[in-house]
């Protein structure tokens, strides 16, 4: 079976429910807070494809891993950020800004850094191509007309659209989860050669990310709760989006390079849990040394 007829499903399915989750006023943030969400998108669209990159050379990781690295490094905000964003007691309307922002800018900053990442990681001496039309069109079907018919719902009738969106929410986890262990049965050959030295190079450019974020919001004098937000936005990218683009018969048609995407989507929620954990123990310590 070809993992592709789940892959695209699932990613216009979670695009849809973004978009229902959002208001015109969401992408007009920049305009009342233009600090925090210029950090925001710095590091998502510009620092971690550059970690990436760096990681991928360091590492000498094969060609085409080289390539699914610098793909999931280049691929829009998870939605899944905005629950960690609450979940991390942080600004949950500016990571629905960035996770919104994002998914319209990577339409048109993703073909050139993975243009970028494909010379780099070989240019002819590998099988590799990438149809610049194919990924626009796919990016455009598969994401913003999703993003844009769930914004149409939400504007009218908000009510239909918080429903929807309740429904979805429990499908949406269930669902990529059942599409990661779809391709971790498909090429678990795969993984097991080369999990020890993927899963390190995706374990340092996660949290090599996370502190990134860190820094560049701290750089930046944000508050306390924008720079949570920053820290799991810059390190948290949309797993189901590099799948689509890696095995998309209209793009890279290769499910090797679909293996970093799926190896990030598991530690990247690892690392972010007990990131959270991390801060409501830190959150609870003053209430606790009180008593």
């Amino acid at each position: 079976m070809n993992a592709i007829w789940i892959v695209l499903p699932i990613l216009s399915l979670l695009m849809f429910d973004l978009g229902l989750t959002l208001e015109w006023k969401d992408f007009l943030l920049f305009r009342r807070r233009p600090r925090a969400v210029f950090t925001g998108l710095v590091g998502q669209i510009i620092v971690l494809p550059a970690l990436a990159m760096m990681l991928g050379w360091t590492f000498s990781l094969p060609p085409l891993f080289f390539i699914g690295l610098v793909l999931i490094a280049c691929s829009p905000g998870g939605s899944s950020s905005n629950i960690f964003s609450m979940l991390a007691k942080g600004d949950v309307a500016l990571s629905v800004t960035l996770t919104a922002l994002s998914s319209v800018i990577t339409l048109f900053s993703l073909p050139f850094i993975m243009g970028l990442a494909v010379h780099m990681a070989g240019g002819e001496s590998i099988d590799v191509h990438l149809p610049v039309g194919g990924l626009i069109i796919q990016n455009l079907l598969l994401m913003l007309l999703p993003i844009a018919a769930g914004v149409f719902v939400r504007r009218r009738s908000p009510s239909a659209a918080i429903a929807i969106d309740r429904a979805l929410s429990r499908i949406a986890f269930p669902a990529l989860i059942l599409l990661a262990t779809l391709f971790f049965v498909q090429h678990r050959q795969t993984i097991r050669e080369h999990i020890g030295l993927l899963g390190v190079c995706i374990t340092a450019m996660i949290l090599l990310a996370t502190f990134a974020g860190a820094g560049l919001a701290r750089a930046m004098q944000l508050q306390k709760r924008e720079r949570r937000t920053i820290i799991i936005e810059v390190g948290m990218q949309n797993a189901a989006q590099g799948i689509a683009v890696a095995t998309s018969p209209i793009i890279f048609n290769n499910d090797l390079i679909a293996v970093p995407s799926i190896i990030y989507a598991l530690l990247m929620n690892v690392i972010l849990l007990i990131y959270v954990g991390g801060l409501k123990r830190l959150d609870h310590q003053p209430a606790l040394e009180k008593k």
